[in-house]
């Protein structure tokens, strides 16, 4: 069983992502290698095999113990936080989560997926949780009131976005005003902040801080009253953090980074390879690639360090360094790899491969 999840995930970080795939993948000895096979000129699990990741339901019965494969979603967590903290060597002072959702749109009518207006579209909404570059959770559903008395209680300070709706922007005429003038003088963009205490009717256990952004982009007209952008964030962070210019601009705004790391994972991991008809299936897809890209960060980490693709996406480590033509031999004990004399990359290859045998964690 273990073998079988290692072929899979290591299919995910060389680019092959169905399950069809496996069936060439599994005469690979170097595929064998990865999953640890006991024999390397055995071939691997072909496609009917890969079904065991299909599983339909939440637990697997004992009769199907040798056929079908669940996963311990919390297990899964749990490695990614364990990988972050093996990463750094002394504590950091401060950690900056990044959460974000992003669509995945469905492959017709899925269990599980639901019609997102932002987007227009069925999709499924996928919640990435990041610190840096480091993947900490898959999961979905964020800025709600749980989440929110949960980082109070525990003194986690927080910044989320928050939709706009009539009532909020009621709430910030003067300074939409404010900028429609400054816009009109200018003739360029304009903003004002400003912030106050609000909350829900009923969907917030009490009152919190909100930022808003009144952002006019093109001048008011005999016409209309112009481009508008008014945008809000309900945050913890106290005035001590900054003004709300501050807060929204050099705190909120800079989360964009871990965009970057979510279409790594989208492009370069299959992410959003969720094409199975059953809800359960598909976030177990998601996990197989969310460990894939934890496997390609550590390398990046640990074995790329000090080179050219220090700071490369996953999609340009792979066709450096993993899909390329080289001579395999197997022996007893050893897999025998031999790179081209013309291979322009074997020099950064054998560095790579002689620092991931220094290092004390397997990348």
């Amino acid at each position: 069983m273990a073998s079988l999840v290692r072929q899979r995930v290591y299919g995910l970080v060389l680019g092959y992502e169905d399950w069809h795939d496996h069936d060439a993948l599994r005469r690979d000895p170097l595929v064998a290698a990865l999953a640890e096979s006991a024999d390397l000129g055995a071939p691997g699990a072909g496609k009917r095999t890969r079904n065991r990741l299909g599983l339909r339901g939440a637990t697997v019965a004992d009769r199907e113990r040798d056929q079908k494969i669940t996963v311990d979603h919390d297990a899964v967590d749990r490695l990614f936080v364990h990988a972050f903290v093996q990463a750094h060597p002394t504590a950091p002072a401060e950690i900056v989560r990044d959460l974000d959702a992003t669509d995945d749109p469905g492959h017709g009518a899925q269990e599980g997926r639901v019609f997102h207006g932002d987007y227009g579209h069925y999709c499924y909404l996928p919640l990435y949780i990041f610190a840096g570059e480091h993947l900490l959770c898959a999961d979905s559903g964020f800025c709600r009131d749980a989440l929110m008395t949960w980082c109070e209680t525990h003194a986690v300070d927080y910044v989320f976005g928050l939709a706009k709706n009539a009532r909020r922007i009621a709430l910030i005429q003067d300074e939409l005003a404010a900028a429609a003038t400054q816009c009109a003088t200018t003739e360029r963009p304009a903003r004002v902040f400003a912030e106050r205490t609000d909350r829900t009717v009923d969907r917030w256990s009490c009152a919190r801080r909100v930022i808003a952004k009144a952002e006019q982009l093109t001048p008011t007209t005999t016409d209309g009253e112009g481009k508008r952008n008014p945008r809000f964030v309900v945050t913890s962070l106290p005035l001590a953090a900054g003004d709300a210019r501050t807060r929204y601009e050099d705190v909120y705004c800079a989360r964009g980074e871990m965009e970057h790391r979510i279409k790594e994972q989208q492009l370069g991991l299959c992410a959003d390879r969720t094409s199975a008809a059953t809800f359960r299936a598909n976030p177990r897809r998601l996990s197989c690639s969310s460990v894939a890209y934890v496997l390609l960060a550590a390398l990046r980490r640990l074995g790329l360090a000090g080179t050219a693709l220090a700071k490369a996406q996953c999609t340009t480590i792979r066709l450096t360094l993993r899909n390329i033509g080289a001579r395999i031999r197997v022996t007893v004990r050893t897999v025998w790899l031999a790179l081209a004399r013309g291979c322009p990359h074997a020099a950064l290859f054998a560095q790579v491969h002689a620092k991931r045998h220094r290092c004390p964690t397997r990348a």
